[in-house]
C-alpha cells in the first residue's frame, strides 16, 4: 500500500487508466472522501487499499476509473 498519509485535500484521484475519478475532500478512516459531484451532489468514498501511489500529481489507484466510480457510487454516505 502507498503512503496514504501524503493524501491531501484537493488532490486529483486517477484510475490506473489515467482517467480522473474525482478530487479528494479528505481522508476519513480507511477511505478517501471525494468532493461532491454529480446531479445529486453527494459524496463518494474510495477505499484506501485501492491506492497504488501518491505523488505531487495526485492519487493513483490500482483499478480503472470506471471500476473506482462503480465502487464509489455504491458507497455514498450522505
Amino acid at each position: 500500500m502507498a503512503d496514504t498519509m501524503q493524501i491531501t485535500e484537493h488532490m486529483p484521484v486517477f484510475g490506473s487508466d489515467g482517467e480522473q475519478v474525482g478530487i479528494v475532500d479528505r481522508v476519513e478512516g480507511a477511505q478517501i472522501k471525494l468532493t461532491r459531484s454529480g446531479s445529486k451532489k453527494t459524496h463518494h468514498y474510495i477505499e484506501l487499499d485501492l491506492v497504488e501511489s501518491v505523488d505531487d500529481d495526485g492519487v493513483q489507484l490500482s483499478c480503472s476509473a470506471e471500476d473506482a466510480r462503480r465502487t464509489a457510487a455504491g458507497s455514498t454516505q450522505d
